[in-house]
């Protein structure tokens, strides 16, 4: 089908258009910036914040352009004179009920306001009288602050929770000058239904949205002397960290990521993806024991027959959210931790056995794309570490100790470089320690939405055939498509896979869980759309262009690592030789695998709790 065009004047020059658009959209084929403060491209265009009216010819008034449609003969003006006063006023009555703190403030070199601000010419504000909005600092959660301060009502933070989430964890709540951002009851984020997944933080124009930063405490973990502290890098930030720098979008910095680390002070920098090739070993043995057990009782793969689909458990946001939202289908889950934390049990056991060392002296630090991440960590079951030595020291309570003592984001670690003088851009590449700084392409690809399963397709494939695959590169299950699916075939056995980024579309496939429909064996899901490259803790901004030129790293690693198969890492071979046994052994369980708690949720006229 054709869409119909119609002819529009810009500024004094024709175009022609679809019919179907806004002002906004026209505009931006026609190479116009219009400022936005609260739109968001395919999510949010609600014209709440005014910032992008235009002048229409015959029009009584400026037209707010992110939600007018076009009409034939329209005559748009972007910039006169009219226009660019009423958006001064916009901004400037936003910045009279704004802090002052811009010098200090999280959001410093990313703030939309800041940056429209000066687009716009504002040297003065004069509307200093008006009074600001109260502060209400809610520090409860353990990956997000809000700061009500900062707030400019712009909702992108409710529509990215409601729409690509479905959480739907904040709205506004008063009216008129009374109007504010709230949760249920105005609890604490960390006392409501928040899944700690950082998309309002990725979306928020100001600083009123942030994550709770972990830089101090591991200053303080790495300046003392009594302390050995080893840093874990994900997949995912060596494709992104770059860009902090000046770097083009998706630069491959594995090596002077590495180096940059070791520069900052921590004693061992190892890899995340040694664990996640761990991961692989953990959970597609599991899937191959529920498939095997299912064809014990069928000739063909049947889902009823056991736990099928088995869903990857990597993603915490994702964990989070089936537990409130769909706790009859936790028993799916695959009871695999996440790489993170399989990386700080394994190294507060077997690697401080290694080391001689007192475990409660091992400081672990991660540096992750997510800010649920932070969360996870501090889950209270996330211990197997402390659970392993009291069975043989016999601990105090008091001595508790968790397996990840600190989460920083991508964006949080660069800013430690800087203040440690350290601009990457000019170190030499650098080798991650042994043994668990080895890794293979399998773990590389974790970063990206379909990795997780490409990864553990790569490893059942050759277990259950006990062949080698010819082609190990499953580009079905690859690239930004929100749900794709897959027919892998395994000597005959069809193994049917699905892939959902953003929760959104994970609750498309969880209802097919939950309804017993569901016509696959294995599903991976991943909190944010894309993936790990996507993560909430990257460095701003995020579109797909920048997803795009960070996959290509991710997969440019996975193509010139020398092993490309998680089962074929010997420092995991190694591992389980010496210390684990084998995947699935009983302390692989204590260590490696954890449970899930079934949540209430509110919902809109009852407490489900």
């Amino acid at each position: 089908m054709i869409n119909e065009t119609i002819s529009i004047q810009i500024n004094g020059n024709s175009y022609s258009v679809s019919k179907d658009i806004t002002i906004l959209e026209a505009c931006k084929l026609a190479k116009i910036h219009i400022p936005t403060l609260c739109y968001l491209e395919e999510i949010n265009g609600n014209g709440s914040c005014g910032v992008c009216v235009v002048e229409v010819a015959k029009a009584r008034t400026l037209q707010r352009a992110c939600i007018t449609q076009v009409y034939e003969g329209m005559e748009i003006q972007t910039h006169s004179p009219r226009v660019r006063e009423a958006r001064k006023v916009i901004v400037e009555l936003l910045l009279s009920n704004h802090p002052k703190d811009c010098l200090s403030c999280d959001k410093n070199e990313s703030c939309d306001l800041r940056k429209l601000s000066y687009d716009l010419g504002i040297d003065k504000i004069r509307f200093e009288e008006t009074a600001q909005m109260s502060c209400i600092l809610d520090s409860t959660s353990p990956s997000i602050v809000r700061d009500s301060s900062k707030c400019i009502l712009c909702r992108r933070c409710i529509e990215v929770c409601d729409s690509i989430q479905t959480v739907n964890v904040i709205q506004v709540a008063g009216r008129g000058i009374n109007s504010r951002v709230a949760t249920f009851m105005d609890q604490g984020l960390g006392d409501a239904h928040c899944i700690n997944c950082g998309q309002c933080l990725m979306v928020c124009p100001t600083g009123a949205l942030t994550e709770k930063s972990e830089v101090d405490e591991v200053w303080k973990a790495l300046a003392d002397p009594k302390k050995v502290v080893l840093v874990q890098a994900a997949p995912a930030v060596r494709v992104a960290i770059g860009e902090s720098f000046g770097m083009p979008f998706g630069s491959l910095v594995t090596g002077k990521m590495t180096a940059a680390l070791r520069k900052l002070g921590f004693n061992k920098v190892f890899d995340t993806q040694f664990t996640a090739d761990l991961t692989i070993m953990e959970e597609g043995f599991e899937l191959i024991g529920r498939i095997k057990k299912a064809l014990e009782q069928s000739k063909a793969i049947h889902p009823e027959a056991v736990a099928l689909p088995l869903v990857t458990s990597c993603s915490p946001g994702w964990i989070k959210f089936a537990e409130h939202f769909f706790p009859k289908v936790l028993n799916h889950l695959s009871t695999c931790k996440s790489p993170q934390q399989m990386f700080g049990s394994v190294a507060k056991t077997y690697y401080a056995e290694l080391l001689e060392i007192d475990p409660k002296n091992l400081v672990v630090v991660s540096v992750m794309p997510c800010v649920a991440k932070k969360y996870e960590a501090k889950r209270p079951e996330m211990n197997s570490a402390f659970k392993y030595w009291n069975d043989k020291k016999h601990y105090k309570p008091e001595d508790n100790f968790p397996d990840v003592d600190h989460v920083l984001t991508t964006r949080e670690v660069a800013r430690m470089m800087k203040e440690a003088g350290i601009h990457l851009p000019d170190l030499e590449d650098e080798n991650f320690d042994t043994p668990l700084g080895l890794s293979t392409g399998a773990a590389t690809i974790f970063g990206a939405s379909g990795g997780v399963m490409e990864a553990a397709l790569r490893t059942a494939y050759e277990v259950l055939t006990k062949e080698k695959l010819t082609n190990i590169d499953f580009e079905e299950v690859r690239g930004f498509k929100g749900i794709k699916e897959a027919s892998i075939d395994i000597q005959g056995l069809t193994l049917k896979v699905a892939i959902a980024s953003g929760l959104g579309n994970a609750r498309v496939l969880l209802e097919q869980v939950d309804q017993g429909t569901s016509p696959y064996h294995f599903i991976e899901i991943m909190t944010c759309s894309g993936g790990c490259l996507g993560g909430r803790g990257q460095p701003y901004p995020r579109n797909k262009e920048i997803l795009e030129a960070r996959l290509k790293g991710i997969y440019e690693e996975d193509r010139r690592l020398p092993i490309r198969k998680s089962h074929e890492n010997p420092a995991v071979d190694d591992l389980y030789q010496k210390f684990l046994g084998t995947p699935n052994s009983h302390l692989s369980h204590e260590l490696l695998h954890t449970h899930y708690l079934p949540r209430g949720v509110y919902d809109s006229d009852e407490n489900l709790d």
